[in-house]
């Protein structure tokens, strides 16, 4: 099959591309039962282990240590030597947020202005059926072996198919492992991610009184507890924007494909005159260096509040870590520095919450030079290399299980999917060309030296 001929069948196969996002976005698969029913996981399980089962597969559901369950599957090509690849998705979702942010109901995958509006749309469901679309384009045209893993508790972070890949190594060895989590720099520029920050979460507890105390009988003298939290947090910003945590290192630059403030600024939805905060360029503040964000803060609210002086509150605080960073030593500097920042005697408390490692692929091997000519047949222009701001902790359990695979970070996502936030979508443009450009992958992969197991 040429390559315009597999461009033809992906597009004739779109229709049923949205059809089936559609019934996929419509299970609200968020991994947390406080949330929502546990059900609507096992449901989204089921059906993609039915649909790969369609593309050939032979699927079933594995318990990880977490309690969720990830799809597992393989299909064999039955060529001697072939190299193995596998595809990796989750099915489970970040929970929606403001419902009354939404232009169109979360849970129902609406198209407004050529975009297909939901919760998954793109992360990470559409990298689903960029898979299933690209299998299906090629039928029978497979030289590879395809090994599949889905897992279902990614959003929530609490790491069960990071315990799982270690003690079932062998289920999911692979020559190249295609991680569908990422996207492009924008609509119709090809990229695949070559880095990755990590994570440290704390919560910081500030505890300055035993009680509240009237404000005009005590305030003034009396320490108190948020203004002692405000000025912590303050201390993690520079005049500048720039995160400044003693002991981290704050002046990375980064090397591929830059990010042009204008776009960032359209990007994020910000007025051409905002100030971009950090002295670097935007890809250096980005993905080259560490950043602090206070992500939730406990105290009174502003409705019900009382003329009192506060005793006690707390922030939950993310700092993201470029590649070069380890987790523990991020862990230690932002718990010193917040220990040191505390006034007026207060009492302060930091509690480890979550960590995760940053990550950096070769990309100087078969796979790679394979994505690359993929890309550029698929899209008509270069494939270029993008830093993503967030953490995918399991690239670092994936390289250190399988040191000799080829990691590609690749996927449907780019910054106008709105991935996390309310009116998260996809461009079904990005779903049909990103499905051929796996095809031609998978493909054309073994033609670049993929060694193959036994």
């Amino acid at each position: 099959m040429s390559a315009v001929d597999l461009r033809k069948r992906v597009d004739e196969l779109m229709p049923r591309a949205l059809e089936e996002l559609a019934a996929l976005v419509a299970m609200r698969s968020v991994a947390d039962p406080r949330q929502f029913p546990s059900a609507e996981c096992l449901r989204a399980a089921g059906w993609v282990a039915d649909a790969f089962a369609g593309a050939g597969f032979a699927t079933r559901l594995a318990d990880t240590p977490d309690g969720s369950q990830a799809v597992v599957g393989s299909r064999s090509c039955g060529r001697a030597g072939a190299p193995t690849v596998l595809l990796y998705a989750h099915y489970d979702v970040q929970p929606p947020l403001d419902v009354a942010q939404w232009r169109t109901p979360p849970f129902r995958l609406t198209e407004v202005d050529g975009r297909w509006y939901g919760r998954g749309a793109a992360d990470c469901k559409g990298n689903i059926l960029m898979h299933l679309t690209a299998l299906r384009a090629l039928g029978d045209d497979l030289p590879v072996n395809l090994k599949l893993v889905v897992e279902g508790s990614e959003e929530q972070g609490t790491g069960g198919l990071e315990a799982f890949v270690p003690e079932h190594a062998d289920l999911l060895r692979a020559d190249t492992i295609l991680v569908a989590d990422t996207g492009n720099i924008a609509v119709g520029q090809p990229a695949v991610t070559v880095s990755l920050r990590g994570m440290v979460n704390v919560v910081v507890t500030v505890d300055a009184l035993s009680s509240e105390l009237h404000s005009g009988m005590f305030g003034g003298p009396a320490p108190d507890a948020l203004a002692a939290l405000v000025s912590v947090l303050a201390t993690l910003r520079d005049d500048a924007g720039d995160t400044t945590v003693h002991g981290l290192p704050n002046d990375g630059r980064w090397s591929g494909a830059p990010y042009p403030a204008e776009q960032f600024r359209a990007d994020a939805g910000l007025s051409p005159g905002a100030v971009l905060l950090g002295s670097g360029a935007v890809a250096d503040t980005l993905w080259a260096r560490s950043t602090a964000t206070v992500l939730g803060i406990d105290c009174p609210p502003v409705v019900g509040s009382a003329a009192a002086v506060t005793p006690r509150a707390r922030a939950r605080l993310n700092l993201r870590i470029p590649p070069g960073v380890e987790p523990a030593d991020a862990a230690r500097a932002l718990t010193g520095h917040l220990l040191a920042a505390a006034p007026w005697g207060v009492r302060l408390s930091v509690e480890a919450e979550a960590t995760g490692h940053p990550f950096r692929p070769a990309t100087d091997g078969p796979a790679y030079r394979a994505m690359a000519e993929a890309m550029h047949r698929a899209y008509g222009r270069p494939m270029r290399q993008l830093g993503q701001g967030g953490s995918i902790p399991l690239c670092t359990v994936l390289a250190e299980t399988y040191p000799d695979a080829e990691i590609l970070l690749i996927g449907v996502e780019e910054p106008q999917a709105r991935i996390h936030a309310p009116n998260e979508s996809v461009a079904p443009e990005e779903i049909a060309a990103m499905a051929l450009t796996e095809a031609l992958f998978l493909r054309g992969y073994p033609l670049t030296g993929g060694r193959g197991f036994p």
